[in-house]
């Protein structure tokens, strides 16, 4: 037996993510996306695997920008989304035979989400034009006459978007395109952000839109309203009697009498403390309603990873007889699918494990699912699931990384509960270096917080903690408050209170750190990117318990990044009064304010193309260092890199990035 490999940075080039699992009609076979690295670059093709029988996976395409794979319903073909140099285009391939070929002919831009109509004759599409001046074709002829790059010119707050770029006044705004000719239409351009959903009535006669139209979207929730749109006439209604506050993911039902959607009362986003219930309405009357309002779960608690492809959007999925809803929740570090009868009742889970479960769509039968399933020791994979009354079993039908996986010495994590000191129950994961280190004594530790903040760390493939592991580190890994997954209160706990109760928890976690006897207590660092890195910031501005500290993406000063970010702090929302002239509670919450307590040396990392947390953030943070005396070091990646960096950027730099985090623990734990 050949001896197991050790995970280093390198094995990045050697991991394959997949992503948005599709169903044929008939369950027969899974189209996914998978995406390597080929030549020192991102490549992403299509794939199909059938779900019976023993016939491997085969690729479909081989441009390496191709993602999207959508069946029409009458399983004849699927479309993609291409990407080039002239924006996105959308290709049909027949499963006959053939190659792909050129559907649309769009104006450079780009395209968010496409869904068939039942008829398999009509494409809905969700479609941006690209500014004419900021299009590749005027970069290339300002190339030819010397000219410089123009200005971006704005009177919208909401002009930019990390990992999107700059779009200035272009919408995302919704298209019908006819599956013959390409022609296209545009049926829907009133949403203010261009951030809408939509769904196909089950006879293709209509389409409902979860939409928001209010004058300045920044300062309203989104979308705020359902507009159902007439597809033979071009009229589109209101949708009556429906609550105020976001919705997404919108599903009509198979029977046609209702829509689902996940939302909330209130005017935050989907994006918040409070949990996304699940809403159902007639659909033609309206008349919303929560059916899971008593229930203490999210429609949206994501997991956290490094490789897959993270599902960041609500999950809902109709029964065939329209009687109940597939939904997916997160929760204590694992994602479940679950299923809740369409009137309201007992959420039933129909998967279990120390697993996280994603739902692609489902077959016209209604009970065959495609699925993700990953967990900490396997990245995700392809999975064909069957539903029953109480159960959805699965089978797995991508194997991508098996091999790899057998071959290197993979950590398992262990799970423990710890208390906090006003009581409150911390979910935790140890994860010590595979026996392959050959580590018997007390081990350097490094404690690892989530961003978010309100998203959770679970039962997920880490790259990254691997890497460390393998290097001889015990990594330690929580869900303090401010948490999804643990219920209301326990994420609530930290709103305009950043630094309080998430704090007092990672106090407990670092008593708990210097407890364990397989820990150098004298001998840890702490690390976290985007809200991790603000807890980062906040731990050296108040404690010396670690000889080292990493601090990625992160947030340093609250005032300033009240208006610096993509998404502008609104007056008295998540955090009380304003960065402009009621800055207290902003301020209070800053960890830089704290910073003349400062003795720990610090690595900061930050990509200059960050448009969450702006790269000022970490430009505060090494001044202040640098003009204290504090041993600092600065890694700033180029533009081409966002705020999700560590998770799709580049793979040479997200290479760079993990040597980087490797050779500083070398420099101040060993």
């Amino acid at each position: 037996m050949s001896k197991k490999k050790l995970i280093t940075p390198e094995e990045l080039d050697n991991l394959i993510s997949v992503g948005d699992p599709q169903i044929s009609p008939d369950g027969s076979q899974i189209l996914y996306t998978r995406k390597s690295v080929k030549d020192g670059v991102n490549n992403r093709t299509i794939w199909v695997t059938p779900t019976k029988g023993v016939k491997k996976p085969r690729e479909l395409t081989t441009n390496g920008k191709d993602g999207m794979p959508r069946w029409s319903p009458d399983g004849a073909q699927f479309a993609f989304v291409r990407s080039g140099k002239s924006g996105a285009q959308i290709y049909t391939i027949d499963m006959d035979g053939g190659e792909a070929q050129q559907l649309t002919d769009f104006p450079e831009g780009s395209i968010s989400d496409m869904q068939w109509s039942p008829e398999s004759d009509t494409l809905a599409v969700s479609y941006r034009k690209t500014e004419e001046v900021h299009t590749n074709a005027a970069a290339e002829k300002r190339k030819e006459t010397k000219e410089s790059d123009p200005p971006i010119i704005t009177e919208s707050a909401w002009y930019r978007l990390d990992g999107d770029g700059y779009f200035g006044h272009a919408r995302y705004q919704l298209h019908i395109v006819d599956i013959t000719t390409g022609e296209y239409k545009n049926i829907w351009s009133k949403d203010t952000m261009g951030f809408f959903s939509y769904c196909w009535s089950p006879k293709g006669k209509k389409i409902a839109i979860a939409t928001n139209t209010s004058k300045n979207a920044l300062t309203d929730s989104r979308p705020t309203k359902i507009v159902v749109y007439d597809v033979a006439h071009g009229n589109n209604i209101t949708l009556p009697n429906c609550t105020k506050g976001p919705k997404d993911a919108i599903t009509w039902s198979p029977n046609g009498k209702y829509l689902a959607w996940a939302g909330r009362e209130g005017h935050e986003s989907t994006y918040s403390t409070q949990n996304l219930e699940l809403y159902v309405a007639s659909a033609t009357k309206g008349n919303a309603k929560s059916i899971t309002s008593d229930i203490d779960q999210c429609l949206m608690a994501v997991t956290l990873s490094d490789t897959g492809e993270v599902a960041f959007g609500s999950q809902i999925k109709w029964t065939s007889d329209s009687k109940n809803l597939l939904v997916k929740i997160g929760r204590r570090g694992e994602e479940q699918i679950c299923s809740i009868p369409r009137n309201g009742g007992t959420l039933k889970e129909l998967t279990s494990g120390n697993a996280i479960h994603s739902m692609g769509n489902c077959a016209s039968d209604g009970k065959t699912v495609a699925l993700m399933i990953g967990s900490a020791v396997a990245p995700p994979e392809i999975y064909a699931g069957k539903l029953s009354t109480n159960k959805l079993s699965t089978k797995q039908v991508s194997f991508e990384n098996t091999g790899w996986c057998n071959d290197h010495a993979i950590a398992n994590p262990k799970e423990k509960w710890i208390t906090s000191k006003d009581n409150t129950k911390i979910h935790c994961w140890i994860m010590d270096p595979p026996k392959e280190t050959k580590l018997n004594k007390s081990k350097p530790a490094v404690l690892q917080i989530h961003g978010g903040p309100h998203c959770q760390y679970g039962w997920m493939f880490f790259h990254e903690f691997q890497c460390l592991a393998s290097a001889g580190y015990t990594v330690i890994y929580c869900n303090p408050r401010g948490s999804k997954g643990y219920g209301r209160d326990h994420c609530n706990a930290i709103r305009n209170d950043w630094g309080g109760a998430d704090w007092v928890d990672m106090q407990a976690v670092i008593t708990m750190m210097q407890k364990n006897k397989n820990i150098n207590s004298k001998n840890m660092g702490v690390m976290g990117g985007s809200y991790g890195g603000y807890m980062t910031n906040w731990i050296v501005g108040h404690t010396n318990d670690f000889r080292g500290a990493i601090t990625d993406r992160c947030v340093s000063n609250l005032v300033s990044m009240g208006g610096n970010s993509d998404f502008a702090e609104k007056e008295d929302g998540y955090f009380g009064g304003n960065f402009w002239s009621r800055p207290e509670d902003r301020w209070r919450q800053s960890p830089i304010a704290h910073f003349g307590n400062v003795e720990t040396p610090m690595l900061i990392i930050h990509s200059e193309g960050d448009l969450r947390c702006n790269i000022e953030q970490s430009e505060q943070v090494f001044a202040a260092l640098q003009l204290r005396g504090i041993e600092s070091r600065f890694v700033r990646y180029p533009k081409s890199t966002s705020h999700g960096f560590s998770r799709g950027g580049p793979p040479d730099l997200r290479k760079h990035r993990l040597s980087e985090i490797l050779s500083w623990w070398k420099r101040q734990l060993q």
